[in-house]
C-alpha cells in the first residue's frame, strides 16, 4: 500500500482575488475547476508546474464571514531556486508577515491570512 499527497485545501472569501496572489506571488496556475451545479461552490486546482502538488481553493457562496484560522500555526512552504528575487517579489507585493533571517526563511499572508513558507533551494 503506497499514499501520496496530492493537494491541500484553503477556503478562500474572494476567489479572483486568491486566484491573482497565487499567479502572482507563486506563478501558480488554474488546471481544473468544478463548478456545483446550484452555484453554492466553487473548486478550483491550481499547480505550481514544477510539483505534482496541487492547491485546492474552495470558494463557498453562503460563507459571509472570514474563515476563522484559529490557533493552528499550519502553512504550506515552497522552495524557491532565486531566494533574493523571490524576497523583492513578495515585499513589493506587501504580503511578507514574518522573517527568520537566522534559519533563512521567510512567510507571506494570503488574502485570507493563510501562511506560506518561503525557503531558498538549498539550505
Amino acid at each position: 500500500m503506497k499514499f501520496r499527497m496530492v493537494h491541500n485545501n484553503f477556503n478562500v472569501r474572494d476567489l479572483e482575488k486568491s486566484l491573482k496572489f497565487y499567479a502572482d506571488a507563486f506563478d501558480m496556475k488554474e488546471v481544473r475547476r468544478i463548478d456545483a451545479k446550484d452555484g453554492s461552490f466553487i473548486i478550483v486546482y491550481l499547480e505550481d508546474g514544477n510539483s505534482a502538488h496541487q492547491l485546492e481553493l474552495t470558494w463557498m457562496r453562503d460563507m459571509d464571514r472570514p474563515y476563522d484560522l484559529g490557533d493552528n500555526e499550519f502553512h504550506l512552504a515552497f522552495r524557491v531556486d532565486d531566494f533574493a528575487g523571490a524576497h523583492a517579489r513578495h515585499e513589493q507585493m506587501g504580503c511578507i508577515c514574518c522573517e527568520n533571517k537566522a534559519m533563512g526563511i521567510y512567510f507571506v499572508t494570503d488574502p485570507d491570512g493563510y501562511w506560506l513558507e518561503v525557503l531558498p533551494e538549498k539550505r
